[in-house]
C-alpha cells in the first residue's frame, strides 16, 4: 500500500501549447504497473480550457467545483457542474475547461496505451469557445 500524502506532490502550471488561458494541474496518481491508470485534479480559471485532444482509453472526469463547459466534435458545448461525471470514450475529440467568469476543478482519469494518455490537436477558438 501505498498513501501519497496531501501536499506532498508538485503542482505545475498546464502547458501553454495544449491550454488557453490560467490552468493548475495537481497530480494524484501516476501509472504503476501492472496497472495502466493515471489521475489528476485540474483547475481552469475563468475563460480557461484545454486544446482539442482524444485519450486512446478513454477520460472520466468528475467535477468538484465551480462551473465549466465541456464539447464533442461537432457537438453542442455542454454546461459541467459539481457532482457532474463525464465519460468520454476513447478516441473522441473533445476539450474542456472553466465558463467564462466561473472557474472549474475536476479529477481526470484517465488510461495509457503504449506508454501515452492524450493526442493533443489544435486550440480552442474563442468562437467554438462561445465567447
Amino acid at each position: 500500500m501505498v498513501i501519497s500524502r496531501a501536499g506532498s506532490q508538485a503542482s505545475a502550471k498546464g502547458p501553454a501549447q495544449h491550454f488557453t488561458g490560467s490552468v493548475r494541474v495537481d497530480p494524484l496518481f501516476g501509472v504503476r504497473a501492472p496497472s495502466a491508470v493515471s489521475g489528476g485534479a485540474v483547475t481552469f480559471e475563468p475563460g480557461a480550457r484545454s486544446a482539442w485532444h482524444t485519450h486512446p482509453m478513454g477520460q472520466v472526469l468528475v467535477v468538484t467545483a465551480g462551473a465549466g463547459r465541456i464539447q464533442q466534435w461537432g457537438g453542442v458545448v455542454e454546461q459541467i457542474r459539481p457532482g457532474d461525471v463525464i465519460w468520454t470514450p476513447p478516441g473522441v475529440k473533445h476539450w474542456h475547461g472553466a465558463a467564462p467568469t466561473t472557474a472549474v476543478t475536476h479529477i481526470a482519469i484517465q488510461e495509457s496505451a503504449n506508454g501515452k494518455n492524450v493526442e493533443w490537436m489544435e486550440r480552442v477558438s474563442d468562437e467554438q469557445y462561445g465567447k
